[in-house]
This record gives structure tokens, C-alpha cells and sequence, in this order.
């Protein structure tokens, strides 16, 4: 008996989101064939659109096409990497569409367990409005589509400025010392105390050391 035949590899699938936008005067009709075309993309390619969303009008975090506001839609699908390859290919050939991004959400998935809600992947027309901040909103600002709020200043505030410390008064100069007088002049000494002390007493008729030291006189013993 032969053996049976064995089964085919499970191909593990992925789970990507996209998320396009469109130039903000697109009416409903063209919107919904950019969607259907998308449609036609994933389910040519074995893959499953487990997730639409159309989230409006918004403003864009910055001008595109000189357009500051553009319509978002968004789509969650399970397929492998030929399928994001041809979506954004389609998607880069319309002229609707001015930007679109693609992110990874999960790896290692079963085709056949993937469940779908026929709620989930209706495409619902949206009114010219301004949408409340909601969790899409801040999915697409995480994705840099929408600029950011401005964050809250948590900073503590300035302290007062500490007032300027008095200037310190100048010290005042010390008075100049009083001028000391001059010493007078010791008086002159007397002429006749000049006079004394020129003449030594005693000196007179004194022989002359130099001359009479070690001389004999002459015709001396």
C-alpha cells in the first residue's frame, strides 16, 4: 500500500497595516475605488483584509503637494512580501494618492486561522469634519502623518530674580597724617669752643717717635 500522500508546508504569513492618503478634495465615489482597488490587490495575491478604516479629513504634519490636510484611510491585511511589494505599487500609480506607509505588525501566521468581521472591512464615508483625537490619530502621528500636540512645559518656573545686593559704601579716606615738624637746627658751637679743642695741651716740643725709634746718637759707645 502506498503511502499517503504528505501534506503541503504550512506557509507562514504576516500581518501588515498600511495606511494612505489621499488628497483631501477626493469625493466618496473616487475614494471608494482607490479602497476597491486595494481590495483586489490582496485577495489576488492569497492574502486577507482583516481591517478597514477610512479616519477622514486631517490636517498633515506638514504641507504635501501644497495640500495641509489629507483624507486617511487605513488597512490591516495578512499575506506574505509579494503582497506589500504590488499594494504599493498600485498605490504609487494613482494620482489620488499622495503619500502612503506600511509597517510589520506580526510574523509566523497561519492563513487558515485568520477570522474575519464583515464590519471590520466595510468602507464607511466620513463628513467633512475635523475627527476627535483617537487611538487611529495616534496610531498615524506615531507613524509621523500627523504632527504631534505640543507637549506641556513641566519645566518649574523661573524664581524671581533675587533682587541686587546694595552697594557697599565706600570706606571713607583716612585723614593724612599731620605734617611733623621739622627738628631746629642744633646752634652752631662757640668759636672758642673750636678754638680749645684744635689745641691739644702737651703736645708741644715732643720729639718725633718716627725719628728717635731705634736711633743711636752719633758718636755713641
Amino acid at each position: 500500500m502506498a503511502n499517503a500522500a504528505a501534506a503541503p508546508a504550512t506557509r507562514w504569513a504576516r500581518e501588515y497595516e498600511t495606511i494612505y492618503i489621499l488628497r483631501p478634495d477626493v469625493d466618496n465615489e473616487t475614494a471608494e475605488k482607490v479602497v476597491d482597488r486595494a481590495r483586489d490587490v490582496v485577495k489576488r495575491l492569497d492574502g486577507t483584509l482583516t481591517k478597514l478604516d477610512n479616519w477622514g479629513k486631517r490636517r498633515l504634519a506638514y504641507p504635501i503637494q501644497k495640500h495641509s490636510r489629507g483624507i486617511f484611510v487605513y488597512l490591516k491585511y495578512v499575506g506574505f512580501g509579494d503582497l506589500v511589494a504590488e499594494l504599493e505599487r498600485n498605490l504609487r500609480l494613482l494620482d489620488e494618492v499622495v503619500r502612503f506607509q506600511t509597517v510589520l505588525l506580526r510574523e509566523g501566521i497561519d492563513p487558515a486561522s485568520v477570522a474575519v468581521d464583515p464590519e471590520e472591512v466595510q468602507y464607511l464615508h466620513v463628513e467633512d469634519e475635523d475627527e476627535p483625537e483617537d487611538t487611529e490619530t495616534e496610531r498615524a502621528r506615531s507613524l509621523g502623518m500627523i504632527p504631534r500636540a505640543p507637549r506641556e512645559d513641566h519645566r518649574v518656573q523661573e524664581t524671581a530674580a533675587v533682587p541686587e545686593t546694595a552697594a557697599v559704601p565706600e570706606t571713607a579716606a583716612a585723614p593724612e597724617a599731620a605734617a611733623v615738624p621739622e627738628t631746629a637746627a642744633a646752634p652752631e658751637a662757640a668759636p672758642e669752643a673750636e678754638a680749645a679743642a684744635e689745641a691739644v695741651p702737651g703736645t708741644e716740643g715732643a720729639p718725633n717717635e718716627a725719628e728717635s725709634d731705634g736711633e743711636k746718637p752719633e758718636g755713641g759707645a
